[in-house]
């Protein structure tokens, strides 16, 4: 008789975690007492995976406080399986102090654990610690029976046939793996220079220039950047901020009463963007009283009518005006009933007529300027999305203010309870993100522009920006930022168009973003065989996976029995592999219904072995 079936998980980050738990979980009410084998393959320590691992820089923080940090499932995440609630981050950090919770890591991250409050911004390496700690309680949770082994290097490849046993071979093993079923939960990939990228790269080899493409900044050799010199950066997002962070402080620099005193080691980085500003600053406050009811506008049935349609969605046609409608519902329900001195109109009429009008219609504009009568407090997605439009600047010294102002000013809003309508939209971005994992690939636009309303830097990191900006390390370069290779002079040069005419040289050039996730560029010898082996990819090459349960499609529509794939890399993608506690949490609910559906499909394969052995 067989010992059992076998289970790989490929990944062993936040997101591998989170389905082991999930098979914790659902085990009892699934898989009955037998036995199974889970394989967990990673190059990188269980719970942290890559991007969370100790081993990485004290300097690098997280982007969210510990209170809105969460492995766990509550009463809000929509699932078949049971809730197992647990502590969030911050939670977990004041029972390691009380004694309650023992953890086994570096003395330094203890002392952060011990000083750790729920509204404080922790080091990545600190969550690393959670994320472990996360992992360990899970393994303990599993049922008699369930094994996981822990096999350390990158899975190379997955064959086998889709009515047959899987094999998956690992970097530094003679002999594959033998597998009943393989999830995916790999995260975040390097990937190769698209034909932009490379002609940039070898430009900069001709001329003896430096060339930092897009990658990982904590992975990246930042060494070539000399002291002194100017460094264009392309991107103003987290990817910059971590730039920021290690060519500065990581350099020995320091604050002091809100001054950058340099250390002389730092390069001048002269940043832009499409948008020409930094990502929103992280709210600095929590939300007291009710919350708006969510989804209201844009829930399962209005997903459920558009899936029901013929042909593919249009993301700009079909979807942004229902979520353009929900970002509005949270924003006037927050104002008209936390703030209704500064509206004209009652709750309950103004949201019987919002709740005909027409997205983006006069009839909409007309109700929202009768019933606020001040404009800052109407809610304008396009002016967020685009605020440099239109602004132009004589010359860069005049940017530098503009720039400054503009970034004070969002700080100021953004901790200032008075605007608890932003916090509102936030949480109806969680909403609305949640609905828009069913429709596959929708492009870049939406993910774009969650990331810089919602997944912003904290407070803090923008206030060291001010400081490096009046320091001098920082120079700004505005919005629509491009950059061209100048053969003649052998330099990079950066234009933009809110200093008309105006341009910057410089022998040093960042890609400061994240590589593009995408089947066709990927350096995943994993990825890149699956495709070959006939997985359906995108237009914009992400994983085309089944999203009801995850399963990997095929190029007629059909799921893979035996695989599966979680992650950003697919078109399930999520806001991230965990979450703010009490928002729903896409990524759980994905979780666990790959976990049910593979529990099933070994339960049964566990049968047959048993009826034939």
């Amino acid at each position: 008789m067989s010992a059992g079936p076998t289970l790989v998980v490929i990944g062993a980050g936040p997101r591998g975690t989170g389905v082991i738990e999930r098979i914790a979980a659902n085990a009892a009410e699934l898989y009955g007492g037998r036995p199974l084998d889970i394989h967990l393959v990673d190059p990188y320590p269980p719970g942290g995976g890559r991007i969370w691992r100790e081993d990485q820089s004290p300097l690098l923080w997280m982007n969210s406080m510990a209170e809105d940090v969460t492995m766990f499932t509550d009463d809000t995440v929509l699932l078949d399986g049971p809730v197992r609630p647990g502590p969030a981050l911050h939670t977990w950090a004041a029972d390691v102090r009380e004694g309650r919770t023992v953890i086994r890591t570096d003395p330094g991250i203890l002392a952060e654990v011990h000083a750790l409050g729920g509204q404080d911004f922790p080091s990545r390496r600190l969550q690393s610690a959670y994320l472990r700690w996360v992992y360990e309680r899970t393994l303990a949770a599993l049922p008699p029976g369930i094994t996981v082994h822990e096999h350390t290097g990158h899975a190379l490849c997955v064959s086998g046939p889709p009515d047959g046993r899987q094999r998956v071979g690992i970097q530094g093993r003679a002999e594959p793996l033998d597998a009943d079923l393989v999830v995916l939960a790999v995260g975040h990939l390097d990937a190769e220079p698209d034909a932009g990228q490379q002609e940039l790269a070898a430009f900069a080899a001709r001329h003896g220039l430096v060339h930092l493409p897009p990658g990982f900044t904590a992975d990246t050799d930042l060494t070539a950047l000399p002291a002194g010199e100017p460094v264009l950066v392309r991107g103003f997002g987290l990817a910059f901020i971590d730039l920021m962070v290690l060519l500065t402080e990581g350099r020995g620099g320091r604050y002091e009463d809100g001054v950058y005193i340099p250390s002389g080691k730092e390069p001048v980085l002269y940043v832009g963007s499409r948008r020409g500003v930094p990502y929103h600053s992280k709210i600095g406050y929590s939300l007291e009283g009710e919350r708006p009811p969510l989804p209201r506008h844009f829930g399962a049935d209005q997903a459920d009518e558009i899936l029901g349609r013929p042909g593919p969605p249009d993301f700009r046609r079909d979807l942004w005006p229902l979520v353009a409608k929900e970002l509005g519902h949270a924003h006037y329900h927050r104002l008209l009933t936390a703030h209704p001195e500064r509206t004209a109109v009652d709750l309950s009429d103004f949201e019987e007529d919002y709740a005909v009008a027409a997205p983006g219609s006069p009839e909409l504009a007309a109700l929202v300027a009768s019933a606020v009568p001040d404009p800052a407090d109407r809610l304008d997605l396009d002016a967020l999305d685009h605020p440099l439009d239109g602004v132009r600047h004589a010359s860069y010294d005049s940017l530098q203010d503009g720039l400054r102002a503009y970034i004070t000013a969002d700080l100021e809003r953004r901790h200032d309870p008075r605007h608890s309508p932003d916090l509102a939209v936030f949480l109806g971005l969680l909403s609305v993100y949640g609905q828009l994992t069913r429709f596959g690939d929708i492009g870049e636009r939406w993910h774009g522009f969650f990331s810089y309303l919602a997944s912003g830097p904290p407070g803090p990191r923008l206030r060291q920006l001010l400081a490096l900006s009046r320091a001098g390390v920082v120079r700004f370069l505005g919005a629509g930022m491009t950059v061209e290779a100048d053969e003649e002079h052998g330099v990079f040069r950066a234009r933009g168009t809110t200093v008309p005419g105006a341009s910057t040289e410089a022998r040093a050039l960042v890609e400061a973003r994240l590589p593009d996730p995408s089947l066709r560029t990927t350096r995943s010898r994993l990825l890149s065989g699956l495709y070959e082996d006939g997985a359906a990819g995108t237009g914009t090459g992400l994983l085309s996976v089944d999203p009801a349960d995850g399963r990997i499609l095929d190029r007629e529509g059909r799921p893979h029995p035996r695989r599966f794939a979680l992650g950003p890399y697919t078109t399930a993608r999520s806001s991230g592999a965990f979450t703010r506690p009490r928002t729903g949490g896409p990524a759980f609910r994905q979780n666990d219904a790959t976990a049910r559906t593979a529990l099933a499909f070994l339960r049964d394969l566990s049968c047959r072995d048993r009826v034939t052995a």
